[in-house]
């Protein structure tokens, strides 16, 4: 995409008139080639799938499409994952499975990408077009004639869902599903009939048309009015505070974002979940607001503001560590991608954030007084202590040496446990990616992560951190990574068993069968491609393994076995799980 509303570089209305080169090849366009250039025209260049008969003929016309690289995946979940990274690092992912036994194998993943607002095109190969109204029972169903049980499945985790079964309209509905992914930021469905994608049609070009996604624009008098009672609010403030969010993506407004605190002076914390989609190298960057578990100092001057802006934040039982943040609705301004809610006054809706944010930036006066006090506050954090010799690893020790390899052409994936706290403490530094699942929290998420992203930003080395028990849901697909010549470094934190669910309630059912991590990748490698692993058990070893890592097996992807004490966890997580635990346990309110 050329811009955040423009497909394609030279955008046209749908209905406008073909151009001349194009009315003489309408008749070889045919279903697959127009999906397959559609996705090209969005800015997909590679595609997960796993194949299955109903969509073996679509996959045909994925892969005659020059532009397409078609990346087979060792199950459906995964390459749902591999979508969901793609599009963090892209801007927008696809997958391809068959009918029901793919598409409900692929629902975990799609469930999390609509969560994480990330629009990914989840294709699927369907019945014949003759088969439906009839009475026919088909293979990879439930046993009945009715087809419909996949796409009702779909209609709650999609933004919207087509069904391709006519070639009349087919045209129609494809881009309309994919239009509106892309202006919703959410997972769209599309089933294609099996027999569909190799007959050619009037209504496909052998060269689609590009079109334009109309810009959103504001309520020029709500935009107004929700600027003048901002500024009010936040110029008679003493010590305002600005609060990143998540949705900061889904708006587009980084940019406006950052505009608006370099004007106002305010310090600048994130919500956990918008962990990368701030420079953590701005000089008015105080950390990450995560209520008891926020970085050191950075909770303080947030809960003693006066004021504080919340911009695109989600406040859920996670991020609010059980219900539990020191925050007043009558202090906050609270701004969504199209609303922005003022303290307990004005609500004002289809109020966009980049130009909300933009506007308020010229009307407000500059005020540092709550970054000062930050930084009368603030000490550095302190060294870990001194190793004994031979001394088993410890985590903190572990992310110390993280944290040396970051760069502006790394990027870190979090998986859910341990590592989603231990990564939040990593500083990083500028084009330094983040990516993790917070509102969602799928075990496993990671892997399929790791392979999307890095196929979407091969200029970029991924360091993802993933415990033992979210491993073994999802393992399969290093395979996929080998094939495709990644180089990630995987950092595997063997510590027995599902330790953020030990912190929150502990159980024998949180302790799980301990795997030969490396021997397993080894067997996978299977010689084939470029793959090193490494099992450490002390800092020596870690060091060792990192030097070759990022040294002599630098082209590689590196899967780096870390064994651990199984109750060697951050402090965050300690107070974490346990305010969650509480959160959890509330016994049912009185009838």
């Amino acid at each position: 995409m050329e811009t955040a509303n423009t497909v394609g570089s030279t955008a046209r209305p749908i209905s406008a008139p073909l151009p001349a080169q194009v009315r003489g090849a309408v008749s070889s366009g045919t279903l697959g080639r127009h999906l397959a250039r559609r996705l090209v025209e969005i800015g997909v260049r590679d595609v997960f799938s796993v194949p299955g008969d109903f969509n073996l003929t679509l996959l045909d016309h994925l892969i005659a499409e020059p532009e397409l690289n078609l990346v087979g995946c060792c199950n459906e979940l995964n390459a749902g994952y591999a979508a969901d990274g793609y599009a963090r690092a892209r801007g927008v992912g696809a997958c391809v499975v068959t009918f029901t036994v793919g598409g409900l194998s692929v629902l975990n993943a799609i469930a999390g990408a609509y969560s994480e607002n990330l629009p990914v095109i989840c294709i699927v190969g369907g019945p014949n077009s003759n088969d439906y109204g009839t009475n026919r029972i088909l293979h990879h169903t439930i046993g009945l004639p009715d087809f419909s049980q996949e796409l009702r499945c779909f209609q709650t985790i999609t933004c919207t869902q087509a069904v391709v079964n006519n070639l009349d309209d087919a045209h129609e509905l494809i881009d309309t599903a994919i239009s509106t992914a892309l202006k919703e930021s959410k997972p769209v469905y599309i089933s294609i009939g099996c027999n569909l994608p190799g007959i050619p049609h009037s209504t496909f070009c052998r060269e689609p048309v590009p079109f334009l996604l109309a810009p959103k624009v504001s309520n020029q008098l709500g935009l107004e009015a929700a600027v003048e009672a901002t500024a009010n609010f936040l110029n008679k403030a003493v010590k305002p505070v600005i609060v990143g969010g998540p949705k900061l993506r889904v708006a587009k407004a980084q940019q406006a974002f950052m505009d608006f605190a370099d004007a106002s002076g305010f310090p600048i914390a994130v919500m956990p979940s918008a962990k990368g989609m701030v420079p953590e190298h701005h000089p008015q960057f105080i950390g990450t607001y995560w209520g008891a578990v926020s970085s050191s100092f950075c909770g303080e001057i947030v809960e003693s503001a006066d004021a504080y802006v919340f911009v695109g934040p989600i406040f859920n039982d996670y991020s609010s560590v059980g219900y539990s943040l020191l925050i007043k609705k009558e202090k906050a301004i609270i701004v969504q991608p199209d609303r922005v809610t003022i303290g307990n006054g004005p609500s004002l809706g289809w109020v966009f954030m980049a130009d909300f944010l933009s506007a308020l930036a010229k009307k407000l006066k500059k005020n540092s007084t709550a970054l000062e006090n930050y930084r009368r506050i603030y000490v550095p954090s302190g060294v870990p202590l001194k190793r004994e010799q031979n001394e088993p690893l410890r985590v903190n020790i572990l992310f110390k040496h993280i944290q040396a390899m970051l760069s502006g052409g790394t990027a870190v994936i979090a998986e859910t446990g341990d590592s989603w706290f231990n990564c939040q403490k990593l500083h990083l530094p500028e084009n330094c990616g983040y990516e993790f699942q917070m509102q969602y929290g799928s075990i496993g998420w990671s892997v399929g992560a790791t392979l999307g992203y890095a196929q979407a930003a091969k200029d970029k080395r991924v360091i993802a951190c993933i415990g033992d028990g979210s491993f073994q849901v999802t393992a399969q697909d290093i395979s996929t990574m080998i094939r495709c010549g990644q180089r990630s470094i995987i950092f595997l934190i063997n510590n027995a068993g599902y330790t953020i669910e030990v912190e929150i309630h502990d159980g024998p059912y949180n302790v799980i069968k301990n795997w030969d991590y490396t021997g397993l990748v080894n067997a996978i490698h299977n010689g084939e491609g470029k793959c090193w692993t490494a099992k450490v058990r002390n800092e020596d070893e870690l060091t060792q393994a990192i030097e070759t890592a990022t040294g002599e097996e630098r082209d590689s992807l590196c899967f780096i076995e870390v064994l651990l004490h199984k109750d060697d966890t951050s402090k965050e997580l300690l107070e974490w799980g346990s305010r969650v635990a509480a959160a959890n346990s509330r016994p049912p309110n009185p009838q």
